[in-house]
Formats: structure tokens, C-alpha cells, sequence
């Protein structure tokens, strides 16, 4: 057992951080949590000055995606893929992200090697294969490239599979759902690193999103799309959509609607300022690089229009190959629109309601999961104590086991 003593907690739980708190973990689990001494054999850690806080959720990664080339990344072997896997995993990890949401790519394979404890790394919530219409957001084979439709179904590079017709997208979410995926994501809209669908191109019928969104309710799960011009986001509400990924161009009465459905919304803003430095050094296609500042440039805007439509936000970062290393300033780039409790909470107790996870994930209480993190310093002061590749975090811990401890 391990007692924290004299923690300021931060979880987004309350309107403050929670100063001279105490925190026992037995075995994987938080025990307790008292703002009084606690009598315990446990092993003592005083953390006075430091902040404890539960470990981060990103909720839109691409483990899988080793290349900015999502074309090049698919037809990488699966040996390849799975090594650059799991060291994007545990460099995840090192950043103090004990969980991520996979959007498309990852495998219950994967989900397995961690459990084994084969591939160190934050725990996944997968989708398995994104679902994308030909020419839409998965289809990476330009304009003249012949291959049949299923030719990146099976491959572990390849962020999804292509879909055409109702009967067809409902075939593919329960294949999905069989192979071991936690919800389906579906590619609703045009997006940059695909060769041939402009951002306003809209992907799927209505009649295929509310097929692929029975099936997922059927499955007692839920869908995720992506999703960028106000048009698609309207229509994907509309039929019946939960996790709204990117959003840029949404409008706040189009946000409205989406709160009032019970709609989350999960912005990636960083994504877009590495592949506007980096993309095109990395192998971003130029049609690719060009379609970047339709969307980079409404991104702080859409936050401020969510966040008074009082649409809940998750914290996500969706980056690709070396850009990886980019994945905590998503905070700071929010920071300049939202107060930093509500970027906090985008990564914490709003990202476990995402996963379905409340109380387990994303929280320091009684029964929750031991994923904990110790900041050096207040990061309601200064969200860039999150950032540096975990070099403000003096301990991270996941069920209840330190992977990374300089307090002792």
C-alpha cells in the first residue's frame, strides 16, 4: 500500500484544487481519500507542494500511425507497425497519459499485448477499423490507384477500411464490434491527410450514418465521427451521433443542438499546428498540405463557440509519426480560450464520461482505478507543467504501480 500525504488533488471534480488531501492505494485501486491524516502500515509520500492528479485521457490518438503518410503507414509490415506502436505507447505513457481513445488503426491485438504486459503504454479504447466511404477519409489510394476497396482492411498500418451501401456499413460495425472494437468511428466528412475528398466533402449517407449508429446501440456502444464543416455536424447529430470529433467549423446554434442531444465533442487542435510546421518535411502528401489552413485557422474559434454553447468537451490530439511528441500542448493551446479547470477536465472526469468509464478513470475517489500522476508545481497556474514530455511529473503511476517515481 502507498499513502500520499499533504497532496493539493486536481480532477476537475470540484470548481478548486483540494489542498492537503490524503490518498491511500491498495493493490490497483484508490482506498481512500481524506482530508484528514490517515492510519495506515502504508508506505508515507509527502507530496506537499506538488499537485496529484489522476492520469491524463486522450481521446482522439492513432497508435498505429508511425507515418504522417497515412498511405505509406498503411502499407508498412505489421512487424513494423506494431514495434513503432509500442514505442509511441510508452512514450504516451512517460507524458502521464495512462489511457487513450483509439480513433481508428488499433486492433484488439493490441488491446491483448497490453494486458500481457507485453507492450508497456496507456490502456486502449479502440474502434478498430475507422469506416470511410469510397473516396472519403480512409481511402488513401489516389486518383489512380486501382486496388479493390478491401486491400487496407486487414492491414495493422491502415487507419480503417472502405464501406459503401446500409447493408454493407451495418456488416462492417459488426465486424468490428466482433473483432474486439469499444464503439464505432465513421469518417463523416472530407478530411486533410486523405488525397481526394475536400474538407466540404460529406462522407455517408444519412441512411448509413443511422445504420452504423443502430448497430453501435444495438451493441450497447455508441459512434464517433469525423467531422469538421457545420453541415456535417448538423446531419451527424441529427442522426444520432455521440462523440464529435474535430468540429472546427461548427457554429454555435449547430453546438447548441449537439449539447442538447447529449452530443461530446472532441477538438484537436494541436494536430493542426504540427502538420502546418512539420507535415510537409514529414511526407504529408501537397494535396494534403494544402487543405491544412481550412481547418487550422476556425480552430480557437470553435472552442470559444462550444464552450458558451455549453457543448462538453474532451481533451484529443490526433497526431501522427514524430508529431507524437507534440501531444501535451494540446493544453496549452486550449488554455487560450477555456479557464485551465476546463482544460483539465477535458482530459480527465469529461474524458472517462466519454469511455463510459466514470468513477474509474479520470477521477481521485474511492474505488477508482490508481492511474495518478504527481505534478511538480499547480498547473491551474501554468498548463504547461503538463507539457515537456513528462518532465514536470515526478511520478506516474498506473494501477496502482509506479512506471516512472523520482519522489523516493
Amino acid at each position: 500500500m502507498i499513502l500520499f500525504e499533504n497532496a493539493t488533488v486536481l480532477d476537475g471534480a470540484s470548481e478548486h484544487a483540494l489542498p492537503n488531501m490524503h490518498v491511500l492505494v491498495a493493490g490497483d485501486a484508490i482506498r481512500e481519500v481524506s482530508d484528514r491524516p490517515i492510519a495506515s502500515t502504508a508506505m508515507r509520500i509527502d507530496l506537499r507542494g506538488k499537485t496529484l492528479m489522476p492520469g491524463l485521457i486522450d481521446c482522439h490518438v492513432h497508435v498505429v500511425a508511425a507515418l504522417a503518410n497515412l498511405g505509406a503507414n498503411a502499407m508498412l509490415p505489421d512487424a513494423v507497425v506494431t514495434l513503432h506502436t509500442a514505442r509511441l505507447m510508452n512514450e504516451m505513457l512517460m507524458r502521464g497519459f495512462t489511457t487513450v481513445r483509439d480513433l481508428g488503426g488499433a486492433t484488439y491485438g493490441l488491446k491483448m499485448a497490453w494486458d500481457e504486459g507485453l507492450m508497456p503504454g496507456p490502456r486502449l479504447s479502440i474502434a478498430g477499423k475507422a469506416l470511410s466511404q469510397t473516396g472519403g477519409h480512409c481511402d488513401f489510394r489516389g486518383r489512380h490507384d486501382t486496388r479493390p476497396a478491401d486491400f487496407f482492411a486487414g492491414r495493422l498500418g491502415s487507419l480503417g477500411r472502405l464501406v459503401d451501401g446500409v447493408d454493407a456499413v451495418r456488416r462492417a460495425c459488426r465486424e468490428e464490434i466482433k473483432a474486439g472494437a469499444d464503439y464505432i468511428k465513421i469518417m463523416a466528412n472530407g478530411g486533410v491527410a486523405s488525397p481526394t475528398d475536400p474538407i466540404a466533402f460529406v462522407g455517408f449517407s444519412e441512411d448509413e450514418v443511422r445504420a452504423a449508429v443502430e448497430e453501435a446501440r444495438m451493441a450497447q456502444t455508441y459512434v464517433s465521427a469525423h467531422l469538421y464543416t457545420d453541415e456535417a455536424i448538423a446531419r451527424a447529430v441529427r442522426c444520432g451521433v455521440r462523440s464529435l470529433e474535430h468540429c472546427n467549423l461548427i457554429t454555435e446554434a449547430t453546438a447548441r443542438a449537439a449539447a442538447a442531444a447529449g452530443a461530446i465533442a472532441c477538438p484537436t487542435l494541436v494536430t493542426y499546428e504540427a502538420l502546418k510546421n512539420e507535415g510537409a518535411a514529414l511526407g504529408l502528401p501537397p494535396d494534403s498540405v494544402a487543405k491544412i489552413d481550412d481547418v487550422r485557422l476556425a480552430g480557437l474559434e470553435s472552442l470559444a463557440k462550444m464552450d458558451a454553447a455549453g457543448l462538453m468537451m474532451v481533451y484529443g490530439t490526433d497526431l501522427l509519426g514524430p508529431m507524437h511528441r507534440h501531444q501535451s500542448e494540446e493544453f496549452v493551446i486550449r488554455g487560450r480560450v477555456q479557464p485551465a479547470m476546463e482544460v483539465i477536465r477535458g482530459a480527465t472526469i469529461n474524458a472517462a464520461i466519454m469511455l463510459r468509464e466514470e468513477g474509474r478513470i479520470g477521477c481521485i475517489a474511492p474505488g477508482a482505478l490508481a492511474d495518478l500522476i504527481v505534478v511538480d508545481g499547480d498547473p491551474l497556474a501554468d498548463l504547461s507543467l503538463l507539457t515537456h514530455q513528462g518532465a514536470h511529473l515526478s511520478a506516474i503511476m498506473q494501477g496502482g504501480r509506479f512506471v516512472k517515481n523520482a519522489l523516493v
